[in-house]
């Protein structure tokens, strides 16, 4: 009988250690919030292929638009010879994309590669070099994107020198004193004394930071943040790529701050578990790149673009924007009521819709993080039938990324395993 104990003795003869696995748990099927390993054991999945399964594992209308869309071809190159599926979808993409502007889009295959494709684009159109981000935003594994993340461990640790020209500001945090007023003091500090904002092609943005630990930029901030890129030329990124698809309640994150971005990334739940990415941007600024600059072998390849028309049908049918502010309250009173009974291990709760975070502090100091605790939950966690994911620059952060289509039974279900880990693990 093969068992996940064999499955990982040959996946480390012969993968690389970088390439590491969270659980040593070998998944042989999946349906919607729940997955069942080569052993037969049933696991609850609060990360949805790190919030790409938004609309659950398997689901059948994505099923059944892949097997269509297989029947008649698998590739061709969307740049040698187009297909309708590329057509039809890059439609609905820029008519969801916030903003009245008119716009366009580009097809690539991961989420790194959108970022980079918007930073090409983006020095295209203002003929500039510089590119600003945040500290704790996460862009990607690519050396381009490497530079653009703003936490080390495990993302860049050993793997520089990173590109010129990349520079970095605080992110408003609230919970750990940083305002919005001191992260753009510091923005007018790079102003001043590293790059001046003529030489920036662009300034990039998570709505909420991903891996950084699921903090929510301030609207007033992004708002004021489109104020300086108007005022000195420069495009305005949203990185989309763990917030789109109804995740946080809306469509897109951005949409909560009121304002239009120049560019962004889109990714992860675009598309059910498909390989597939996206830039959409104002036309003029789109069109910057000259023909040939964009692309990428299997960027906007017919089966991933056949499942992504079928995840936004889902989306919009099962009103699943809705279901991810449900899910969202539903969790965040359940860990609530958590951080009440573990106040000392239990340092704040958040979400924006079913972005959902619990951050794990010592003696319930903000400043004393608990990257143990974090990882002990983690690992015992798979031991019970409940995956969860960590993030956060410290390490301290467990993020929940349900599917938007798990009942809630299975979530209370997953809540109170959590519960019992906290019980056994929280001293």
């Amino acid at each position: 009988m093969t068992t996940n104990a064999s499955l990982q003795a040959r996946k480390e003869k012969v993968i690389a250690v970088g390439q590491g696995n969270l659980a040593p748990v070998y998944v042989e099927r999946a349906e919607n919030a729940e997955m069942w390993d080569v052993e037969g054991n049933r696991y609850i999945d609060f990360a949805a292929g790190i919030a790409v399964n938004n609309t659950g594992h398997s689901h059948p209308k994505v099923i059944e638009a892949v097997k269509a869309q297989l029947d008649k071809f698998s590739h061709t190159c969307v740049m040698v010879t187009p297909y309708e599926p590329a057509v039809a979808l890059a439609e609905k993409l820029v008519a969801a994309a916030p903003g009245d502007s008119e716009k366009k889009a580009i097809y690539v295959t991961t989420g790194a590669e959108a970022v980079e494709n918007c930073v090409k684009i983006a020095r295209s159109h203002t003929g500039r070099p510089g590119v600003i981000a945040f500290n704790g935003g996460f862009h990607g594994r690519t050396n381009l994107t490497m530079g653009l993340t703003g936490k080390v461990v495990p993302y860049k640790a050993s793997f520089g020198p990173f590109p010129a020209g990349i520079f970095h500001a605080p992110y408003p945090n609230e919970y750990h004193g940083v305002s919005i007023k001191d992260s753009l003091k510091a923005l007018n500090m790079l102003f001043t004394c590293d790059i001046e904002p003529s030489q920036v092609a662009a300034i990039i943005i998570e709505p909420v930071q991903g891996e950084g630990g699921f903090y929510q930029a301030p609207a007033e901030f992004v708002q004021e943040l489109r104020k300086i890129c108007d005022q000195h030329g420069i495009m305005l990124i949203a990185d989309e790529i763990q917030t789109g698809f109804a995740r946080t309640g809306k469509m897109f994150a951005t949409e909560y701050t009121g304002v239009e971005p120049d560019l962004m990334t889109m990714a992860k739940g675009i598309a059910g578990g498909f390989p597939l990415a996206a830039v959409v941007g104002k036309s003029e600024v789109m069109d910057s790149a000259p023909a040939g600059g964009l692309g990428g072998t299997y960027a906007g390849a017919p089966m991933a673009c056949a499942a992504a028309l079928a995840v936004l049908e889902i989306i919009e049918e099962d009103k699943l924007a809705d279901r991810a502010l449900e899910i969202g309250g539903h969790m965040n009173q359940r860990l609530s009521a958590l951080k009440e009974q573990f106040p000392q291990q239990i340092g704040t709760v958040r979400n924006l819709g079913a972005m959902i975070a619990m951050e794990l502090v010592q003696e319930g100091d903000s400043e004393q993080p608990n990257p143990e605790l974090t990882k002990a939950l983690v690992a015992e966690a798979s031991k019970r039938g409940l995956i969860l994911l960590s993030c956060g620059i410290r390490g301290n952060v467990i993020r929940f990324l349900p599917a938007l289509t798990t009942p809630l039974a299975i979530i209370d279900e997953g809540m109170d395993i959590l519960a019992g880990l906290m019980a056994d693990l929280a001293k």
